[in-house]
């Protein structure tokens, strides 16, 4: 029977999915990488229940992968930013976009992400397919893709 976390396990795959495996967390992230900031806005675009999302977003402050910047004090309101740390999980973002825009995303990807540069597309080798310059997270924007437009 499987355990409902990882612990005992020597195994860095095991210990990232005990930060970021569970679902929501994924999407919180998806949506932190394309620019959501504030509490609002991520359980508007993501329809998660507010004591989910509250516990989602205090485990990744927690891990040091986002960081709470206050904007508000009455009531006291946080934007929510990646760390150097959330950024370098942007690779592991693209290799699962990357992987369902292949075998899971019928009508094309619902979001392309390109080079904020050129507007060529970010490939699987995090490579702008247009001028070929190798890509970071701060170097690409998500855009609306063929997927999302045959969903609307």
């Amino acid at each position: 029977m499987l355990n409902r976390d990882y612990s005992g396990q020597n195994c860095s795959i095991a210990g990232t999915l005990e930060l970021i495996g569970e679902r929501w967390t994924l999407l919180i992230l998806r949506d932190a990488f394309h620019r959501v900031r504030r509490f609002e806005d991520f359980q508007r675009r993501l329809g998660i229940a507010r004591n989910v999302l509250s516990n989602r977003l205090q485990t990744l402050v927690d891990a040091g992968i986002l960081e709470g910047r206050l904007y508000q004090q009455h009531p006291a309101r946080y934007e929510y930013r990646l760390t150097q740390k959330g950024i370098d999980l942007w690779p592991v973002l693209m290799a699962l976009v990357h992987w369902g825009d292949k075998y899971v995303a019928e009508n094309g990807p619902p979001v392309v992400i390109e080079h904020k540069d050129c507007g060529g597309r970010v490939d699987e080798h995090l490579m702008c397919e247009r001028c070929g310059k190798p890509l970071t997270a701060r170097d690409a924007i998500p855009r609306e893709g063929p997927g999302q437009r045959a969903a609307a």
